[in-house]
């Protein structure tokens, strides 16, 4: 067995370019507690454009935040070799090596088993690679940031991301009633084919024109993903004891504005801006893994089951091979993404039984 692994490095923050494969040595699980996986797929993220960037505060050459796999070492025995698993987050990529690689090594608190030790999965490692971080992500801020009930009325603003389209998919099947903001109204048609009742254009200001409307009734939950620039108008689109949560930032890093206006110095103020009697809460996913917020907490087996049996479409927008790396960064980089990227290495596994014979 190679002691060695391909993986992809960042060279230097910067562009694309910077992401180079590299023969480099093949890590091994020698402490209880952790798992060594062998990368079947794995899922591409805004998080590792800015880790590419160097604008992230933490970040590791071997960038990649999650992946679907197989257990090939575990010295403490929470999976059995051979079991078809996902891990998310737990520092990966961040402070220890990521999943842009053949292998990675992963705490067993940010694994989940996706099945039985040796059972084939009802779909291509491709399309479960779609699911980890996006669906138990959306999943933690719907059924227990929001709590969300069957019949009620959520908001999911930037809906179109990735992440967006799994809260799309994940409320619909609970049997809430979905709007949905986008900003580009030529995205109404494939939100509505996915079961949101209503499309909204996405604005700053949305709470203005949709509080104008004659006979409109506020939300139970708004799930903000554009971030500091929409969160204080959010509050004010929930009805009282309604709820508001916000889990990502496509509108950018900038603060939140103070109540003056946008020149003014101060940041929130929550006796100016914060409607009255709404919860606000927030959700960031590098806090799964943690003992309040476990991974297997997530039925990410259940959902893989529903997608499987085409309940939910989770099908990835794009499916690229290890060596088209610089491609899927540019996609995501010009906002080419129509949905989840997803990077299959399996391809690399042929090639070396190929090697072999």
């Amino acid at each position: 067995m190679s002691s060695t692994m391909k993986a992809i490095l960042i060279s230097d923050f910067g562009p694309v370019e910077n992401l180079v494969i590299k023969e480099v040595p093949k890590p091994s699980a020698t402490l209880p507690g952790t798992a060594l996986i062998r990368i079947k797929a794995f899922g591409i993220n805004h998080a590792e454009m800015h880790m590419r960037r160097g604008e992230w505060a933490e970040s590791v050459p071997i960038s990649g935040i999650e992946c679907v796999g197989v257990i090939e070492e575990c010295p403490g025995g929470e999976f059995p070799p051979g079991t078809a698993v996902a891990a998310l987050m737990g520092g990966l990529g961040r402070t220890i090596p990521g999943s842009y690689a053949e292998y990675t090594v992963a705490s067993t608190n940010n694994i989940v088993a996706l099945g039985e030790p040796g059972e084939r999965l009802p779909m291509s490692w491709a399309d479960v690679a779609a699911l980890p971080e996006s669906y138990a992500t959306a999943w933690t801020c719907l059924f227990r940031n929001l709590d969300l009930q069957r019949g009620q009325r959520i908001l999911i603003r930037g809906a179109t991301s990735s992440f967006g389209r799994a809260a799309i998919n994940l409320a619909v099947d609970a049997g809430a009633i979905v709007t949905a903001t986008t900003r580009s109204e030529a995205k109404f048609a494939a939100l509505r084919q996915v079961g949101v009742g209503e499309t909204v254009v996405e604005a700053p200001d949305l709470s203005k024109h949709l509080l104008a409307g004659d006979g409109f009734n506020k939300f139970d939950s708004v799930l903000d993903l554009v971030g500091n620039s929409t969160i204080v108008d959010s509050l004010q689109l929930v009805r009282r004891d309604g709820r508001v949560c916000l889990a990502g930032w496509l509108g950018g890093l900038d603060p939140i504005k103070g109540p003056l206006g946008p020149d003014e110095s101060r940041g929130f103020n929550p006796l100016l801006q914060m409607a009255s009697g709404v919860h606000l809460s927030f959700f960031g996913s590098f806090v799964f893994g943690t003992e309040e917020f476990p991974v297997s907490d997530v039925p990410l087996r259940s959902i893989l089951l529903k997608v499987a049996k085409g309940k939910i479409d989770a099908k990835p927008w794009r499916v690229f091979g290890f060596e088209e790396i610089h491609a899927a960064h540019r996609a995501m980089e010009d906002g080419e993404a129509d949905g989840k990227m997803v990077v299959t290495v399996d391809s690399l596994w042929e090639r070396r039984c190929v090697q072999l014979q």
